[in-house]
């Protein structure tokens, strides 16, 4: 193993390691940078041998993480990220003007919030606006010109969109829940036009499995607290599966779900928006890893 003690490591290798560590695919990760599938795998050599460590893990079939992997992660961003502030800071651009983001309501419980206040404390002239809706919903509104940019899932086959990052939706429940086989699939969902719903429903019909709803809401909180409290199943992404919810065990019998993408799609304004927009989401793609993770728990005070 090399010494590494000198080490300096370069941004175009660090956001490559990034886009590889958030797609687990290389062919994605050259998707999203515009460069060949090779240039991305060279980039990956070199960085893992400037860190004198193995990142990836990797096959025909699979591309994981190692533990290294992940400790460079937070490396990573914070490297780009003061990189980014100082090109900024030097260059003398302040952005400005108002922008107007969509997130689904799946990110209602991860560390998205931290990227935005980070955002905002390096933006402060823009006027940034949140709408948390169904993705569905969302597709809708960016179509209307009512965002300006949107972070959420897309179709099964769909292929626009910049992807943040590929995962599996699995079927989750109380870890004390039984599924009855012989009677209808009590089934936790948001409404229509919910991205997740569709496909649940749709996989639910193609193996001729009844169901009936046992909860219905717009709301991600409300669906979490009824499938803790057991009155169903809900389909959900496996990255991102609320605490207090474990996948429902292969012996339920349940149809597999497929993948779900989560992307960035960008609105047709061309003013100061654009620019904003354009930032915005080189921060969610910086961050994206932190997507999977939720925010770490209040501290409990010290009893008075």
């Amino acid at each position: 193993m090399r010494d590494n003690l000198g080490a300096m490591y370069d941004p175009v290798q660090l956001r490559t390691f990034l886009a590889v560590a958030q797609t687990l695919s290389f062919t994605q990760a050259a998707r999203r940078l515009g460069v060949r599938q090779s240039t991305v795998s060279q980039h990956v050599r070199r960085l893992e041998s400037e860190a004198g460590r193995q990142l990836f893990s990797r096959d025909t079939h699979r591309v994981d993480l190692t533990e290294d992997g992940e400790a460079m992660l937070g490396f990573a961003r914070t490297i780009l990220q003061a990189n980014d502030r100082a090109a900024a800071f030097f260059t003398g651009t302040r952005l400005r003007g108002r922008l107007r983001f969509g997130a689904s309501e799946d990110f209602v419980l991860t560390r998205l919030p931290e990227i935005l206040e980070s955002f905002r404390r390096e933006h402060p002239e823009v006027e940034l606006e949140l709408t948390v809706e169904l993705s569905g919903t969302l597709h809708r509104q960016l179509a209307a010109g009512r965002l300006d940019l949107v972070l959420a899932k897309r179709r099964a086959g769909d292929t626009h969109g910049e992807l943040v990052w590929r995962d599996t939706l699995t079927w989750i429940g109380a870890p004390q829940l039984r599924i009855d086989p012989d009677r209808p699939l009590p089934l936790i969902a948001f409404p229509p036009p919910g991205i997740t719903r569709a496909r649940a429903l749709e996989v639910l019909e193609e193996h001729g499995r009844a169901f009936r709803f046992a909860c219905t809401s717009a709301s991600l909180s409300a669906l979490v607290a009824a499938a803790r409290a057991g009155l169903g199943v809900m389909a959900h992404t496996r990255g991102l599966i609320p605490p207090g919810l474990v996948p429902v065990p292969s012996r339920a019998g349940l149809p597999e779900l497929g993948d779900v993408d989560f992307v960035l799609l960008h609105g047709r304004r061309r003013d100061a928006a654009q620019e904003a927009a354009d930032a915005l989401a080189a921060a969610i793609l910086a961050g994206g890893d932190r997507l999977h993770r939720a925010p770490a728990p209040p501290a409990h005070p010290e009893p008075a």
